[in-house]
């Protein structure tokens, strides 16, 4: 059970983010983004957008440094991965499920 960060590097709305998920389950990245203090509206399909000035926070309370690319793979072997263009099952819609 493991939630995992990358480095603020992408840019959007005039702030750095980072991405957060899981390689357990999105009920595991619900809670921890809960715990963080993550507003649901940061939940896209798949992760959780956290804004640079967060980053310390979402590590301090557990979230697992790692690159990009090594997010993303993480991300496709545990099977919760969800592309722009493939459906959005329940599992996904956010914290209320």
């Amino acid at each position: 059970m493991t939630v995992y960060i990358d480095p603020p590097n992408w840019p959007g709305h005039g702030r750095m983010w980072s991405h957060m998920v899981s390689d357990t389950s999105y009920r595991e990245l619900h809670d921890f983004a809960a715990r963080i203090g993550a507003p649901p509206r940061a939940f896209d399909r798949d992760h959780y957008d956290v804004p640079s000035e967060r980053y310390a926070d979402a590590v301090a309370a557990g979230a697992v440094e790692v690159g990009s690319k090594e997010l993303v793979r993480r991300l496709k072997e545990s099977g919760l991965r969800r592309p722009k263009h493939r459906p959005v099952g329940r599992a996904a819609d956010g914290p209320a499920d």
